[in-house]
């Protein structure tokens, strides 16, 4: 986008070079939100004073900010609302293990489901941010000394919201922003500035109408209400964002076999039956599935795991976040197979893995899994474990 000259500089004209833009850099969906209150604050608001929000606090300590976009970036004047789609339909659904995996290759293991956002091979929010930095250069070509700045989820800004004013789509009744032909598999990204650019216009209506397939589908209840969530039951949150932190016992089995995010209420949407695949190649799933195999999981290192996750949606729950996912989703297969995996985690440097171990063997059960949580239970020294173990063993 070259500079335009002064004539030229009229929010029509611009805002058409930078949706055209947008879509030469790669997103699949623009559109352009003047700089305003966003509806959903008064949402947000009545969310936080349910607690509904969990152990998130940075959402509380920045509550204000998120009342005008001008908490993000003091003048703005328009908000550019970008989407990409995530979703491949051609995910493998076999097992490898990487080529120094010690595992028993022949004997089969249980497997833990990853979120689809996460199945790439780098974290959304550096490729989102690299582009919409592209784009915010483009537009510093064309108006020289304007003001801009990407936000990628990191900074007060209600998304969705915005999403909505720029013509993107309707929020549906799982809290999911969706779009009538791309369905929910979408990252947002917003690029603020100061210039003011022509608005879309907003997607006032929705699609919905009395299904509530997403609502009825969550194992773990999350939903309080249509367009509610509760994110300390969801699952997401469970297995992301709670971290350093036992999962509540009450919400375990519900987990199911996820390791890492849920899509359980985007898979029955029926917005999403034909998504269309992202054309991002750091999307697409690697040849390489280790991250779904328990075993492979369960007895990965601090050094291994920074090898496989670092800069990888993965590395949000550390080391000792996953392995207590895995413990957990180990103990809700059934799988008997596992329990060897588990008794290793007994004596994981890290208390979160131990007591998530002992509630995965408890579930197993088995003389071999009874044996070792009493051994473990004479040299346990954390009082939080110590009482996994005996939950366990009753």
């Amino acid at each position: 986008m070259a500079a335009l000259p002064e004539s030229d500089r009229n929010p029509t004209a611009l805002a058409n070079h930078v949706r055209d833009k947008a879509r030469n850099i790669g997103f699949d969906l623009v559109g352009i939100s003047p700089a305003t209150a966003p509806s959903g604050f008064d949402h947000l608001q009545s969310w936080l004073e349910q607690s509904y929000e969990g152990e998130m606090q940075y959402m509380r300590r920045r509550e204000a900010a998120y009342e005008h976009p001008d908490g993000v970036l003091p003048g703005t004047k328009s908000v550019i609302v970008t989407a990409l789609k995530y979703h491949a339909s051609n995910t493998p659904v076999g097992v490898k293990f990487p080529v120094e995996s010690n595992i028993d290759q022949t004997q089969p293991s249980a497997i833990g489901k990853v979120a689809s956002y996460a199945n790439g091979t780098a974290d959304y929010h550096d490729v989102i941010r690299r582009m919409l930095k592209e784009l915010g250069k483009a537009l510093h070509e064309a108006v020289p000394g304007c003001r801009t700045r990407p936000v990628v989820d990191t900074a007060p800004l209600l998304e969705r919201d915005f999403a909505k004013i720029a013509g993107l789509g309707w929020f549906g009744k799982n809290t999911m922003l969706i779009n009538k032909h791309a369905g929910s598999w979408l990252f947002l990204g917003a690029l603020l500035t100061d210039v003011e650019l022509e608005p879309d216009a907003p997607h006032d209506t929705s699609h919905c109408g009395t299904c509530t397939r997403c609502l009825e589908a969550c194992p773990t209840d999350a939903f309080a209400a249509p367009y509610v969530l509760d994110a300390r039951k969801c699952i997401s949150y469970l297995t992301i964002e709670l971290r350093d932190q036992p999962i509540p016992t009450q919400l375990r089995e519900g987990m199911q076999n996820w390791i890492f995010g849920c899509d359980i209420c985007q898979d029955v949407c029926p917005w999403n039956r034909k998504p269309g695949d992202t054309s991002v190649p750091e999307f697409q799933p690697p040849d390489d599935l280790s991250p779904l195999d328990l075993k492979w999981l369960l007895s990965l290192s601090d050094d291994e795991f920074q090898t496989r996750f670092r800069k990888t949606p993965f590395d949000r729950p550390g080391r000792s976040g996953l392995l207590r996912n895995a413990a957990i989703t180990a103990g809700n297969s059934g799988d008997v197979s596992m329990v060897p995996s588990l008794i290793a985690c007994l004596n994981d440097d890290e208390p979160l893995v131990r007591g998530a171990a002992a509630w995965g063997l408890g579930k197993l059960g088995g003389q071999s899994a009874i044996d070792a949580l009493r051994g473990r239970s004479s040299t346990e020294s954390d009082p939080a474990v110590q009482t996994e173990i005996e939950s366990a063993i009753a």
